[in-house]
Parts: C-alpha cells; sequence; structure tokens
C-alpha cells in the first residue's frame, strides 16, 4: 500500500510505510494520511495533486521514478540492481518497471522477475546484482508476441482454396517454393536479418501447410505425429547437433 502524507508546513510526499520514513527517518511525529492506494502510478498522481491544493512544489521526480531511480543503475549494456546482495533478490522492493530507452520501457511482472531472477550476475565491483539489457528486450519481445492460435492453419487452408492453389497446385511445385525460401532463410541467417529470417520462416510453414494438405495431410497431424516420435528420444549434442541414441527411433 502507498500512502499520501502531509507534514503540516512542511511538505506533502508518499511512502509505503509512514512509521519508518516520517518518524524514524525524517523525525515528525504529527502529521496526516491524505490518501492511500495501491497502484503506484495513482500515488505518484496523488502526491503531485495534493502537493499543488497545498501550494507546495513538485518533486523534482514524481514517487514512481524516485523509486526506479533509487533502486536501478541502467546504463547502455547492463541493468544493475542497487542493494541486492543474492541471486534471489532477498528483501528487494522492486521497481514498477525498467525504462531502458524510448521504446523499452517494461512493465515487472511476475514473468519478467522470474527471468531477471533466473539470469542475474554479481558484479565485479560489488555484491549488487546485474543483467544484461540486451537479454532483457529479446525476453521482452518473445513474452509479447502475438501468441499462436491454432486456427491459423484454418486461417491458411482457406487463402490458399480461395486462390485456387489446391485446385490447380501440386505439391511438386511447393517442394520447389519450399526449397526457394529455405534458400531465403539461409540468406539471412548469414546476414543475420532478424526481420528475413521471420518472415522465411514463416513462409516455409506457410508452404509446409499446403504441402500436407495437397497429400491429404494437415499440417497439425504431422506436427503431432513428429513431436510424439521425438518426444521420448535420448542422445546428447555432437558439434551443435543433436544426435539421438541408436537405442532409440
Amino acid at each position: 500500500m502507498y500512502y499520501i502524507y502531509h507534514i503540516e508546513g512542511v511538505k506533502v510526499g508518499c511512502t509505503k510505510n509512514p512509521a519508518k520514513r516520517i518518524i524514524v527517518q525524517q523525525g515528525y511525529t504529527d502529521f496526516e494520511i491524505l490518501a492511500k492506494t495501491k497502484c503506484i502510478d495513482e500515488a505518484s498522481k496523488l502526491e503531485f495533486e495534493w502537493q499543488n491544493k497545498f501550494g507546495y512544489k513538485n518533486d523534482a521526480r514524481t514517487y514512481k521514478q524516485t523509486i526506479n531511480n533509487f533502486m536501478l543503475h541502467i546504463t547502455k549494456t547492463t541493468v544493475t540492481f542497487k542493494k541486492t546482495f543474492n541471486k534471489s533478490f532477498d528483501n528487494y522492493t522492486w521497481p514498477s518497471n525498467i525504462e531502458l530507452d524510448e521504446e523499452y520501457n517494461i512493465e515487472v511482472n511476475n514473468e519478467v522477475k522470474d527471468f531477471i531472477l533466473k539470469n542475474n550476475f554479481k558484479s565485479a565491483h560489488n555484491n549488487e546484482r546485474y543483467i544484461y539489457s540486451q537479454s532483457l528486450r529479446n525476453f521482452w519481445d518473445i513474452a509479447n508476441k502475438p501468441k499462436v492460435n491454432l486456427e491459423i492453419f484454418d486461417n491458411i487452408r482457406s487463402w490458399a482454396n480461395e486462390r485456387g492453389l489446391y485446385d490447380s497446385g501440386n505439391s511438386q511445385t511447393q517442394y520447389v517454393k519450399l526449397m526457394e525460401e529455405a534458400g531465403e532463410l539461409a540468406k539471412a541467417l548469414l546476414e543475420q536479418d532478424t526481420k528475413e529470417i521471420e518472415d522465411a520462416i514463416g513462409d516455409m510453414v506457410v508452404v509446409l501447410t499446403n504441402l500436407a494438405h495437397l497429400q491429404a495431410m494437415s499440417i497439425e497431424e504431422c506436427i503431432h505425429s513428429a513431436y510424439n516420435v521425438i518426444a521420448k528420444r535420448t542422445g546428447k549434442m555432437i558439434n551443435g547437433t543433436f544426435v539421438k541414441d541408436d537405442t532409440t527411433n
């Protein structure tokens, strides 16, 4: 809970612990609580509104900005979590957001916390913990991509059927198309072109969906069949490739 408090003639402030912040740290016993809320954004807004009502100058930063600045040190390459002394972040006060740049203002929800807890490192200069900014960007991108709905395969088949692909096309031409898209993927991988990699993989899935349909199969059945085979496989990684044991299918 966030509390908006007033020390008459002194200030309007915001805190999560009035007794500690006002009495212990600031040394005042005479104060009033003006409002309380569970939302840090609302608390930041209320603090400024009450400061204006009582004629106090607004703080240079909102309460939310102050907390985030106090708990984080952000550089181009890393995010350091201040006052963290072990990998599990015991007793750490999490910020509500991590603003890496104009494009990435990341909400610190449970998924983000879990990612940070699994991927933080000890600083070489002190006991505080940090993560790499780019890894957090990558995680945020993946977490916020639209979830794949299996109806997408029905949409692909409808699209192909409306254009006569199933009536006039054949499996051989689809295979040639698949190899063409595989070449596009190879080129994109060599150039490390993320957008083209995504496009090429998507195009290959579309072609495979149509190829399966032309063979009186469904792409869903093919995927399930393949997974049922590999799910029980054991083996090991050799030179970047998973090599199955001879005893498994």
